[in-house]
């Protein structure tokens, strides 16, 4: 039998009737996506004592085996610098990254996985997609892949939007 999860008051739950729908749809992923995010940082401290910014940027590394520069963990984590400098720090000091000098940047680094941080990563990693499994279980897989096909479809309109736009008034020159 299911369980039956009660209602939590959020900011989707102050949309009215009368809101444009499209608002209503950001509201109800943006209410989703922090409710699943919750719940993974929650047990990720819980069972493996870390935190999920910890848990991404090994996702990063395990995903290139050679290694990436901090710049690169920063962009691909959409995070600052310093963000990143204090979490390698930290997995530096337990002995699950190591830094190296960047093979054609003498002022970058270069950090990779060590052996021990991988398979710590790697044990993490398939706890944590079962997670996932577990917390999208409410849809039938017909219904995952119609979610996952309209969010392709949202994904693919969103690359050809400008993410500044330009200011009232003026218009955007062809180039």
């Amino acid at each position: 039998m299911a369980t039956v999860i009660p209602a939590v008051a959020d900011v989707e739950s102050r949309v009215l009737d009368d809101h444009h729908q499209a608002l209503k749809i950001w509201l109800r992923m943006l209410a989703c996506t922090t409710r699943v995010e919750n719940v993974i940082r929650q047990r990720l401290r819980n069972e493996f004592g870390t935190t999920l910014p910890r848990f991404d940027l090994m996702a990063q590394l395990d995903r290139e085996p050679d290694g990436l520069s901090m710049g690169e963990l920063s962009a691909r984590m959409m995070v600052t610098g310093g963000n990143v400098t204090g979490i390698v720090d930290q997995l530096e000091s337990e002995g699950l990254v190591q830094r190296a000098a960047h093979p054609s940047d003498r002022r970058a680094y270069q950090v990779r996985l060590t052996a021990a941080g991988r398979r710590q990563f790697r044990r993490m990693a398939a706890v944590h997609e079962g997670w996932i499994v577990e917390l999208f279980d409410g849809w039938s897989p017909a219904q995952k892949t119609q979610v996952h096909g309209l969010l392709a479809t949202l994904k693919q309109h969103l690359a050809g939007i400008d993410t500044v736009p330009a200011p009232k008034g003026k218009r955007k020159e062809a180039a």
